[in-house]
């Protein structure tokens, strides 16, 4: 089975280097939707079925953390997986996190391994 995934990042730079990362990793990714804040990425959540969510946490307009909010809110985070992907990383961060529903925390810079096992171990190796 093939993932579509969402990229939520406010850095197109980076937005590319997961896409390639996820390439690199091997993984059936069938397609690829990319926004650069929050806002943007609820609009595409409302008009696609997306399976797996990387995002970022601080970005304009919307961030990280209030769209992970709204989606709880929504129901959106009981189909849709979500990895966020940061610098930022103290522990009381990723806690409060995972307590709103995301799958998993990774820091920047992400290797493919460290991507391949993390969507293998949430989305399931059946997937992958």
């Amino acid at each position: 089975m093939s993932l579509s995934v969402l990229i939520v990042d406010d850095s197109a730079t980076v937005r590319a280097v997961i896409t390639k990362t996820l390439d690199l990793a091997g993984l059936p990714v069938a397609c690829v939707y990319e926004a650069s804040n929050g806002e943007e990425a609820l609009n595409i959540l409302a008009e696609h079925h997306i399976d797996l969510l990387f995002s970022d946490i601080n970005m304009p307009v919307m961030s990280g953390v209030e769209m992970i909010e709204r989606m709880a809110a929504r129901g959106l985070l009981e189909t849709i997986r979500v990895v966020v992907v940061s610098t930022e990383g103290s522990a009381t961060r990723i806690e409060q996190l995972k307590s709103k529903g995301v799958s998993a925390y990774l820091r920047k810079p992400v290797a493919p391994e460290t991507i391949r096992k993390v969507v293998h171990d949430i989305v399931g190796a059946q997937k992958c």
